[in-house]
């Protein structure tokens, strides 16, 4: 089977439980959420230990989880932001631990580890803070939480993916002048060029469907996804390229890992965030 190939089907797979999963149930939503905290710290961790540097893993991935947790509260007014302190907690207690792990470097073992948190955790913890309070459609199974609702979510995913997909095709096929190419020789400004037509003309269907943003608001949506996505996908290709490695894992046939596939939605997710939460 060739790379297209698997690429596809691993696509389709995706399609099927990420955005099946986050219109089905609260649940499931935060769920995927949860799962892309825990798959990109680990995947973020084994990429920088190829350095020779010792993160704390353990900690730093417990951390991540304590700020997603806490963030499905606050978002639901369950707790108030008060709690994030426990984080700050944590990254003292990172601090105090790297006195007893004597470690060469222990600067940067800290460096580190607190930064996997920031380039993971904090983008994919706002999945709860994008869903609760948000008029929108319902999930498939509401269960008595009535102020929830995916569809801002469902709708970056669709805008996102879709620019990946034309991007990745377009360039592919007549991609002639390249965007980096020290960093990702496979990304052409043909391909981010189409990429960004096509995500601004799904904006209408999808304006349609999830009715907030409007037109005008999902296509601004849609061009934040394509250079924030494109931005984070390429600052993910030079901490690939700076420890020698064309993916940051193989979960996933014909994509490689959990950041190789959702990368750009790292800095996708916060600006979206910040431009609704301003101009909506």
């Amino acid at each position: 089977m060739n790379n297209l190939s698997r690429r596809t089907l691993t696509g389709i797979f995706l399609i099927i439980i990420v955005l099946g999963g986050i219109w089905l149930h609260p649940i499931s939503c935060l769920f995927i959420g949860g799962l892309l905290v825990v798959g990109s710290i680990c995947e973020y961790y084994k990429l920088v230990s190829r350095t020779g540097e010792k993160p704390q893993k353990t900690a730093g991935i417990i951390t991540a989880i304590t700020i997603y947790f806490i963030s499905i509260f606050v978002a639901s007014g369950s707790l108030g932001s008060i709690y994030y302190l426990i984080v700050m907690a944590e990254f003292i207690f990172i601090i105090i631990a790297e006195l007893f792990r004597k470690q060469e470097k222990p600067f940067d073992a800290i460096a580190q580890t607190v930064f996997g948190i920031v380039f993971t955790s904090v983008p994919f913890s706002l999945f709860p803070f994008m869903t609760f309070g948000f008029q929108g459609p319902a999930t498939l199974l509401q269960r008595g939480i009535y102020d929830f609702s995916p569809g801002l979510i469902l709708g970056l995913f669709i805008l996102s993916w879709s620019f990946d997909i034309a991007a990745y095709l377009f360039g592919s096929w007549c991609g002639k002048h390249k965007l980096v190419a020290r960093i990702s020789p496979e990304k052409s400004w043909e391909g981010f060029i189409f990429g960004l037509v096509i995500t601004i003309i799904l904006a209408w269907p999808i304006s349609l469907w999830i009715k907030t943003p409007d037109i005008i608001g999902w296509i601004i949506v849609g061009i934040i996804v394509a250079v924030t996505g494109t931005l984070g996908d390429l600052a993910e290709s030079m901490l690939k390229r700076s420890v020698g490695v064309k993916d940051s894992g193989s979960l996933l046939p014909g994509h490689g890992g959990i950041l190789d596939r959702f990368d750009s939605l790292i800095l996708s997710l916060p600006f979206v965030f910040i431009y609704i939460v301003l101009f909506v």
